[in-house]
């Protein structure tokens, strides 16, 4: 009998349940009333995240099925040729490293012979099992089989794709470091589960961004698209002379990951200019004041690097100019206390006193 290619199934563009036809509507009929609003929103990201991780067993269950499960020494086991994590001990990794010490490892790793070095392996997917058996000292179940190089990238990246258990960054690395290494976009798009359009989107912002930036940020696994495009786009923009200048900055090392992105867009993203009133107030008998005799702007920076807004101050006014991407909510925020704000700089000494107007 012809043994079945497990592996036929890598290049099929319609791999996992989250992509079926037939899935979609019966996660849509059993919670008729979560489409709306954040409730709805909510639900259906719980919804998909689940439908992910069943996906991704049921891609780990077809490439390991029917295969011998052996226990290997973590310690003849290495890494994939292609990185595909920037290593951090997040919360997601020390909860599985706690469940495998305490119930054992659930479903097995996938290896090949490593086409290298006599005795020892190479992993396509599972890096983080065989971490925590090493962090543990324990042995890790594991299926060996041989691979093609191309076979190991599509079976490591699709099975990190329905997962969905890797930052915008890390699969942006991966999908540049597999074009650097000779794949072509067909295969880039078939290891990651996207489009051209995407791939290409994530090899430019890579392509963008000096890798030791990328580096010294981290995964930023809050960070999404959008925010690494518009980071992107400031360096090629001004430079990145700023950013790079905020990662020897007191402190950054400590931050999270996605903190740390914060610091070096907030370097990158120019201070909003206040608008410029054409009078201090119109129909008192005053003449405007010139633009040039307003003071020159300055901008207010939180001591985490953030510039929060700019203060240009005239003959009769402030302008208080808060910028929204830095500081998003603030506005209403401030708002919401402007009361007891004003009220307490009443009660306060730093209240000028007040000169009154002359009587014409």
């Amino acid at each position: 009998m012809a043994r079945k290619n497990l592996l036929a199934g890598l290049t099929e563009p319609k791999l996992t349940a989250v992509n079926s036809e037939e899935a979609r509507p019966a996660r849509a009929m059993a919670m008729p009333f979560a489409g709306r609003g954040a409730v709805g929103a909510v639900t259906r990201s719980i919804e998909d995240l689940a439908a992910k991780a069943s996906a991704a067993r049921e891609l780990e269950a077809r490439l390991t099925s029917g295969q011998v499960i052996v226990a290997l020494d973590p310690a003849v086991i290495d890494a994939s040729f292609m990185a595909d994590r920037m290593a951090q001990d997040d919360g997601e990794y020390l909860a599985l490293r706690d469940s495998i010490a305490q119930s054992g490892q659930d479903s097995p790793i996938l290896v090949r012979p490593h086409p290298g070095a006599e005795g020892r392996f190479q992993v396509a997917f599972g890096h983080r099992r065989l971490r925590a058996a090493r962090d543990l000292g324990q042995s890790v179940r594991a299926v060996v089989r041989p691979l093609s190089d191309r076979e190991l990238v599509l079976a490591q990246g699709q099975e990190n794709s329905a997962r969905a258990n890797l930052s915008f960054i890390e699969r942006a690395r991966f999908a540049h470091r597999l074009e650097q290494n000779g794949y072509d976009r067909e295969t880039i798009m078939l290891a990651l589960s996207a489009d051209k359009t995407t791939v290409s989107r994530l090899i430019t912002v890579v392509e963008r961004i000096p890798a030791a930036i990328i580096d010294a940020i981290g995964p930023a696994p809050a960070t999404g698209r959008d925010r690494w495009v518009e980071l992107a786009s400031g360096i090629q923009r001004s430079g990145a002379g700023e950013a790079e200048a905020r990662l020897a900055q007191p402190g950054f090392a400590e931050a999270t990951s996605d903190e740390r992105f914060q610091r070096v867009m907030a370097a990158l993203e120019p201070a909003p200019s206040p608008p410029q009133p054409a009078s201090d107030r119109a129909g008192d008998g005053v003449e405007p004041r010139p633009e040039t005799e307003r003071e020159p702007p300055q901008s207010w920076t939180h001591s985490s690097g953030t510039r929060v807004m700019t203060v240009s101050s005239g003959r009769r006014n402030t302008l208080l100019a808060l910028d929204r991407r830095a500081a998003p909510g603030f506005d209403a925020y401030l708002l919401d206390r402007m009361e007891e704000i004003f009220t307490d700089f009443l009660a306060s000494d730093r209240r000028p006193v007040s000169r009154g107007r002359k009587a014409s």
